[in-house]
């Protein structure tokens, strides 16, 4: 695999944006490029907030620890939980031993336990996103950073696997892929994809008196990142993925 360098990151850019979807498209195919640069450019964010060596950070719903893997890069203690298995030995087996596999609803950690506290693209995933985001919170501590990011159910990637035809319907998008591929879907909709919306997470986070929104914009977008998150209706489709990082309060 070629060198990822730092250079790719530059955030935001069209070079950035377009690197990150040429190896989105190729995730079935060449994954670990597609994740590495991931992490890459997710820690790279967190990074612009903290200085990362030394700190401890928890890595809620990382799979198989590509997220993990690049934050110790970077000189933290990061540690990974994860609550399936599969996703957890999808490279094989953990890239740590001491991975943990648990549940983002009840982390087996202390109040105030993390620096950081990070979830890409994992709140799609539960079916009650308000209490993931309560958990973690419990577990930074005051002055601590929350990476929470999703794509949002109305984005063009809202469907995963089945997208864009989510758009006709969960079930008419679930057939279509039975019948283009012979194989059912990974993602179900009220099992294990549950569709999420910007304006009400916004509004969630904004009415909480235990976090401080420090960015919400849309993870990849080129240009005009935070300004999409502004606009109601747009930034449904728009957004394709939102990203929040916010601040523990004390």
């Amino acid at each position: 695999m070629p060198e990822i360098t730092e250079r790719a990151f530059k955030d935001p850019s069209l070079k950035r944006s377009a690197a990150l979807l040429r190896a989105f498209l190729r995730e079935q195919s060449n994954p670990e490029r597609c994740y590495t640069l991931l992490a890459r450019d997710s820690v790279a964010q967190v990074a612009r907030h903290i200085d990362l060596p030394g700190r401890i950070v928890v890595d809620i719903g990382g799979g198989s620890g590509h997220f993990t893997e690049e934050f110790r890069r970077r000189g933290a203690q990061s540690y990974l939980f994860e609550p399936d298995l599969r996703e957890l030995n999808a490279r094989g087996g953990p890239v740590t031993e001491d991975a943990v596999l648990a549940d983002g609803y009840l982390l087996p950690l202390a109040d105030g336990a993390a620096d950081v506290c990070f979830s890409s693209n994992v709140l799609e995933h539960v079916s009650d996103p308000q209490t993931f985001i309560s958990e973690m919170a419990r577990v930074t501590r005051p002055g601590g950073l929350i990476y929470l990011s999703f794509t949002n159910w109305l984005s063009p990637w809202g469907g995963h696997e089945c997208a864009p035809w989510h758009y006709l319907g969960a079930d008419r998008a679930r057939a279509r892929y039975r019948r283009r591929t012979g194989r059912e879907a990974k993602h179900t909709v009220g099992e294990n994809l549950f569709p999420v919306h910007i304006g009400p997470t916004l509004r969630h986070v904004r009415g909480r008196d235990d976090v401080q929104v420090v960015t919400a914009r849309s993870r990849y977008w080129p240009f005009l990142a935070s300004t999409i998150t502004r606009v109601p209706g747009l930034r449904e489709i728009a957004t394709w993925n939102l990203l929040l990082i916010l601040r523990r309060r004390p």
